[in-house]
């Protein structure tokens, strides 16, 4: 979606000013969106500022009620962290939402602060316990879809990563995880560029640098495909994704992007907890590993439960 011209910044005095504090990881950010949603819709014409870290700010950038991001390193030291405070408390807020505990909004001058309850509820889901941070504030609401906005220049990038793969019929996989026994074997995604073939036109492979190795290995003559693996920034990732007509990949931050972008999106599930983090949305679904061991999972049951998922997206369109 392409969002409209940014609005003007309010006052640091403005009354109506809200800030959110938002979380670090990729997923999670992603995850947190339906808060901002139900924010910008709550306070309409008023821009919200985050707190934000610096690489999945990007995601959050575009969005167009955002106002200012300010900047967290969790790493920084004592002097850094005090500029950043000198900074946050210029401004005076008549809300602060913080989805990361309670230490940053105290130190806000706010009219009122929210944060999400300390327990976790059983079988919640990460948007859900986000959301709760809103309860006393929109009683009663559900939290609206994830979502990323993107700039006619993101598209315009993408557009030119993607000019040389044939049809329009492309799938998208991302082989990388943030440990190794939550990714899916590079051989199993192989198999499955060879059961996708006849359906597909061509392959878009995502990832980070260090997944680079895994994306060369995985690419074969089944499908064309293009490795935009370690060389795009995460709006042009999220924009190629966008072209993209179904998402495979592990239980990682690119699968988040790929459900908030409404491309449907499958989700290999090793260990981790799919109750709390699966993709959140209408057009998701996971596999699930037998005894939780991803080298037990084929690329068949993959490719199965990809069709299946399609097939209800024909069905529902």
């Amino acid at each position: 979606m392409t969002p409209p011209p940014h609005r003007a910044p309010a006052s640091p005095l403005d009354p109506a000013r809200v800030l959110l504090i938002t979380l670090s990881n990729i997923g999670d950010v992603v995850l947190a969106t339906p808060v901002l949603e139900a924010l910008a819709r709550h306070f309409q014409n008023t821009p919200i500022d985050l707190v934000a870290d610096a690489r999945s700010a990007q995601l959050l950038a575009a969005a167009p009620y955002v106002g200012e991001i300010f900047l967290y390193d969790k790493r920084a030291g004592w002097c850094d962290r005090l500029r950043f405070l000198r900074s946050l408390r210029r401004r005076r807020y008549r809300l602060v939402v913080d989805l990361r505990g309670p230490v940053i909004a105290l130190l806000v001058r706010a009219e009122q602060r929210l944060t999400k309850p300390r327990r976790r509820a059983p079988g919640l889901h990460a948007v859900e316990e986000h959301y709760a941070a809103l309860a006393t504030f929109l009683p009663a609401s559900r939290p609206p879809r994830c979502q990323l906005y993107l700039s006619d220049a993101d598209h315009r990038l993408a557009s030119s990563l993607l000019a040389d793969l044939p049809g329009q019929r492309w799938l998208a996989i991302a082989p990388g995880a943030n440990w190794p026994g939550k990714k899916w074997p590079r051989e199993h995604y192989r198999a499955l560029l060879a059961l996708a073939a006849p359906h597909f036109d061509a392959a878009i492979i995502l990832g980070s640098d260090q997944d680079l190795p895994d994306a060369q290995a995985i690419a074969n003559d089944a499908l064309p495909c293009v490795i935009t693996t370690g060389s795009t920034e995460l709006r042009t990732a999220a924009a190629v994704l966008s072209h993209a007509q179904a998402f495979v990949g592990n239980d990682s931050g690119l699968g988040h992007m790929a459900a908030a972008l409404g491309v449907p999106t499958l989700t290999v599930f090793g260990p981790g907890d799919p109750t709390r983090y699966r993709p959140w949305g209408p057009r998701t679904a996971i596999v699930m590993a037998p005894q939780n061991d991803l080298t037990q999972l084929t690329a068949h049951s993959v490719w199965a439960a990809l069709e299946t998922l399609l097939c209800a997206q024909f069905e529902t369109a």
